[in-house]
């Protein structure tokens, strides 16, 4: 699908307004720094915005605290807040290409990706947690003759909700979903780098849905400044946190300094995907796996990073990969031919140059990609090859750091014993995924795997009801399905004598 050049238009008139926080029902200009942002496909100025000063963070801290006290959502029928939620959901189905053209001009992946990937989960979460505003049931407890103990689960209160930037919508739509059907408040902080589709999704949703001042407050600003003041106030009870492992243990950090909280943390990944001999389909487990690595320019947490490849078809899958990746097509993003756009921005470019750059100095075995002939359609822009490395030594840095890019390392294994052994030598473990047509092998090395996602026979399936999140240094705490409402919500055990 192209972008029609009304749309084009259109979004480029909004991108020169002035883009403001939002909280206590209210459009509030930011007093504090200015923050530019661009396009990664270019480098070329897109628009700026000022975050909030401290005091307006405060300000907006108070307006939901205000808002819980008050219940003035958690006090509506469960159907009436159902009805408001799935209204929300419309509001990003109607304004799909919008929003997906804002997504790609700021992070720089394929409008495709951002249309058919994106944005129809970004809609559909809300359906699906309108359906538990009224089934999300209480407990008996089995407690003695002559006393009744009954279980409730209740609001924790504020929570901060912190986006990182690969996902800047759908990763916002899946905290705040579950979190106001709980009857929560949030403060929602966008990344500094990616906060123009939430922008544009909350100036939409307030002309048409009509919510309670407080209830969602969007604080915009750099993550250092809304992050500590979200960790550290003793108004926020709970935050959700997704980016990399270094900044979730600093928010451990700073929320156990003056107040505990409830935390969930969805941090890094580098996941494992095995070949074994036996793989049902190569060629349909090859495509898969290929597609889910380096699809939206490999800044994915999940993404397999490491293929384990038994060394009887070694040479098969390798070659079959490196010839993919070889015709694999970057270029710009709002193309329908794009297959690969570019690097989110600048720094994170320069930290996987920054691999690339130790993998020439180790000696690594480099079958494919790199640094593209600037030219053409990417002349400009933050662009890296779909990079494929073989026989990588599993200790080396390339094979334990997240990279968080079109970076992918093979190893050729001989056993299932070896295979496990090199898929657990990693401090991480969000996900792994293997492909074998043996069922006992399949529920054995299921068990083996340290990870909080396996994948059998078909990588990366994801679903609102399935959980989501890691193990080790991965993270705390899980996402979607009964999963985030539990995390969203505290118990509360009642006992009464009659």
């Amino acid at each position: 699908m192209q972008v029609s050049p009304a749309l084009f238009e259109r979004v480029s008139k909004w991108l020169k307004q002035e883009k403001k926080s939002y909280f206590n029902g209210q459009w509030v200009s930011g007093e504090g720094e200015a923050i530019t942002l661009y396009n990664p496909a270019t480098e070329e100025k897109i628009c700026e915005y000022a975050a909030l000063s401290q005091k307006q963070l405060e300000c907006a801290i108070d307006s939901a605290e205000d808002e819980f006290k008050k219940q003035t959502w958690g006090k509506l029928p469960a159907r009436e807040r159902a009805r408001l939620l799935r209204q929300m959901g419309e509001v990003v189905r109607e304004n799909t290409e919008e929003l997906a053209l804002i997504e790609t001009l700021q992070n720089g992946k394929t409008f495709l990706e951002s249309l058919n990937d994106d944005l129809p989960d970004s809609a559909d979460v809300f359906d699906y947690y309108a359906g538990w505003t009224d089934k999300f049931y209480g407990e008996l407890g089995p407690v003695g003759y002559g006393s009744l103990n009954y279980i409730v689960r209740e609001p924790l209160g504020v929570c901060g909700l912190i986006v990182p930037w690969n996902f800047p919508l759908l990763m916002t739509m899946w905290k705040l979903a579950p979190a106001i059907t709980a009857n929560n408040t949030v403060l929602i902080k966008p990344s500094s780098y990616t906060p123009l589709s939430f922008i544009r999704f909350m100036e939409l949703m307030v002309e048409r849905v009509k919510l309670p001042a407080g209830l969602i407050n969007m604080v915009l600003g750099q993550g250092r400044a809304v992050g500590d003041a979200l960790t550290t106030s003793k108004k926020v009870n709970k935050i959700s946190f997704t980016g990399s492992t270094v900044v979730g243990k600093k928010i451990m950090e700073n929320s156990g300094k003056n107040h505990l909280r409830s935390l969930s943390l969805e941090l890094g990944g580098k996941s494992p995907c095995i070949f074994f001999e036996d793989t049902p389909n190569l060629d349909e487990a090859i495509n898969r796996s290929f597609h889910v690595m380096f699809s939206q320019k490999g800044e994915k947490c999940t993404e397999p990073t490491r293929f384990l490849i038994h060394e009887s078809i070694y040479k098969e899958v390798s070659e079959k990969l490196v010839a993919k990746a070889k015709a694999y097509r970057l270029g710009d993003p709002l193309k329908p031919e794009t297959q690969q756009g570019a690097q989110c921005h600048r720094a994170h470019f320069e930290s996987i140059v920054g691999y690339l750059e130790e993998a020439e100095r180790i000696g690594l075995n480099k079958l494919c990609g790199g640094m593209p002939e600037k030219k053409g359609e990417i002349a400009k822009g933050l662009y890296v090859l779909p990079t494929i490395y073989g026989d990588v030594d599993p200790n080396c840095r390339l094979a334990q750091e997240e990279i968080f890019g079109p970076l992918l390392c093979l190893f050729p294994f001989k056993t299932d014993e070896q295979a496990i052994e090199i898929a657990n030598n990693s401090e991480y473990g969000l996900a792994a995924g293997f492909y074998t047509a043996n069922l006992a092998r399949a529920h054995t090395v299921a068990r083996e795997l340290q990870a909080g996602q396996i994948f059998i026979n078909k990588y990366g399936q994801y679903d609102f009801s399935a959980p989501f999140g890691g193990v080790k240094q991965s993270g705390l705490g899980r996402e979607m399905g009964i999963h985030s409402m539990e995390a969203f919500t505290q118990v509360k055990s009642i006992l009464t004598s009659f």
